[in-house]
């Protein structure tokens, strides 16, 4: 057995609860650490809780091992608590809204069954000394590299804080070291308080790494290969400020294009054997390093939700599940997946989110929609005609889709729907209001979205003059419904392209308002948004 390491990437602290929380490492290649690799080599995780004051525990509830898989790319999680969502996790208690600091490490396993190809990992966890016996090394290990904090989140509330943004472009050349000075801004955001709140997550939503740095046209640092997939995500995952903020606050991402290649739809797929290939590639890394340190909770699938306190979240797939077939028009086009012939037993995602927004119909508070791409505003260009929606990246070329999510709002008068979006490199708010009866101008529904991390190419796209600004002035409003009457509106604002996240602050006990403010790398509030709840 080898000596305790730490993490190579990590810890990161993911999906969390009132009562549990995700924690996710990846250990270094044992190549690189001067062993000898074996076919049979393991690598195992061990995790241990510190006590109030930092200092550990010697006891066997508190430190335990996890695998970490080779066909994961040696990541893997430990789960602490237990998840109301699914009753899983081993049975240490945590209490809601209170702080942990954890250490974890990683050991490289000298294998004393070989010829054991199937052992499990209950049974390979058991052949192993306590863990109990690796505490003083967890703690003499560089803090930096190994600790982590997290609070859990309230079982209930009246407020809620998060930051989110996306798009974090690696940099070129002498500019790789620009890419992540974003996240040192949000780190020095955790300890401020608004609203009596300071942030409880970040969400990541699209585009945290870069398969494609300059186009998917251009052969130029385009991942194709495994290793080139692994090293965006070292790269990307290892930035000193963006490891730091992942292990101080929770953190849950969602997938976009440039995880795979640049305005990625399912249909390539059918097109050649090499985009088949490109994409098992990607989605393999993805799950490794994104999705399995997130809620995980529809039997495998991408899309998830979670809740924080009384604030519930949809966090959408628009990649893996997008159809847009050129040749049948806009209305066969769809953002998340074919709808279900057969809803009550084989549901889709987007039956999944209808029936998410029919649960929450009676309950007033905001309910987030994590959508990568942006809600609204629209294009420009999109306004122009059925031709110009159909090149379109975004919800401009999937009415079918937005159709059924606004319909079913409006069927159900289901009050303050926030859209959260990333992709543009152009950051913005705005106000969706709708038409046709008095029921329907009664409900309010608004969009965010943040963009980017770090995009050094603002020439190129992002220019706020290139999406509309007022839907009703601009020919673009959307018809929900043309024998009810039924339509969309929305008025954008507070356009920014400087590098920037968004914080959000929602007082819901005594304004009913939602703050956002996007913020710039150095710390300056680039705009501030109050926007009105119903």
């Amino acid at each position: 057995m080898s000596s305790i390491r730490s993490p190579f990437l990590g810890p990161i602290v993911g999906h969390t609860t009132s009562t549990s929380c995700r924690l996710w490492v990846q250990a270094g290649d044992p190549n690189d650490q001067g062993i000898t690799l074996s076919e049979n080599r393991r690598t195992i995780g061990i995790i241990t809780i510190l006590d109030r004051q930092k200092q550990p525990v010697y006891s066997a509830g508190n430190t335990a091992y996890f695998r970490l898989h080779r066909e994961f790319d040696r990541t893997g999680t430990y789960n602490i608590g237990i998840d109301p969502t699914t009753g899983g996790g081993p049975p240490f208690e945590l209490k809601p809204n209170t702080k942990y600091t954890v250490r974890l490490g990683t050991l490289t396993l000298d294998d004393a069954y070989p010829n054991e190809t199937n052992v499990s990992d209950e049974e390979l966890l058991k052949r192993l000394p306590p863990a109990t016996v690796w505490v003083d090394d967890l703690i003499n290990l560089p803090e930096k590299m190994s600790e982590a904090s997290f609070r859990t989140f309230p079982g209930n509330g009246n407020g809620l804080s998060f930051m989110f943004g996306s798009c974090h472009y690696p940099g070129l050349f002498w500019k790789k070291k620009l890419s992540g000075r974003i996240f040192k801004s949000m780190i020095d955001q955790i300890s401020k308080t608004r609203f009596g709140r300071k942030p409880q997550l970040s969400l990541m939503v699209g585009d945290q790494v870069y398969a494609d740095m300059l186009n998917r046209h251009v052969p130029v640092g385009l991942a194709d290969t495994f290793a080139e997939f692994q090293s965006r995500y070292h790269e990307a995952f290892s930035t000193p400020n963006l490891r730091t903020l992942m292990n101080q606050l929770p953190t849950y991402m969602i997938l976009d294009d440039h995880e795979i290649e640049d305005n990625w739809t399912q249909d390539r797929i059918s097109s050649s054997r090499s985009k088949r290939v490109l994409f098992n590639l990607a989605m393999g890394a993805y799950m490794s390093y994104q999705w399995s340190h997130g809620p995980r909770n529809y039997e495998g699938r991408v899309f998830y939700s979670f809740s924080v306190g009384d604030y519930p979240f949809f966090v959408l797939d628009q990649r893996t599940q997008r159809f847009k077939d050129d040749d049948a028009g806009l209305e066969d086009n769809h953002l998340l997946g074919r709808p279900s012939q057969d809803p009550k037993n084989e549901p889709g995602q987007l039956e999944y989110l209808l029936d998410w927004l029919r649960r929450l119909k009676n309950d007033p508070r905001p309910k987030f929609i994590v959508s990568p791409c942006v809600f609204v505003p629209n294009p420009v260009v999109t306004a122009r005609g059925d031709k110009q929606k159909e090149k379109s990246d975004s919800w401009p070329a999937f009415p079918a889709t937005r159709r059924r999510i606004l319909s079913t709002i409006l069927e159900h008068n289901i009050q303050n729907v926030v859209f959260l979006s990333g992709d543009i490199h152009c950051s913005n708010v705005a106000e969706i209001r709708f038409d046709g009866n008095s029921e329907a101008r009664k409900i309010k529904a608004f969009s965010i979205v943040s963009s980017a991390f770090y995009w050094p190419f603002w020439f190129a796209d992002g220019e706020p003059s290139n999406y509309v600004h007022d839907s009703h002035q601009e020919n673009d409003t959307f018809i929900v419904d043309k024998e009810k009457g039924l339509t969309m509106d929305y008025q954008a604002t507070n356009f920014t392209q400087k590098d920037n996240f968004c914080r959000v602050d929602v007082d819901w006990e005594n304004r009913k308002v939602i703050e956002v403010k996007a913020i710039g790398y150095d710390g300056d509030e680039l705009t501030k948004s109050t926007l009105q709840l119903a």
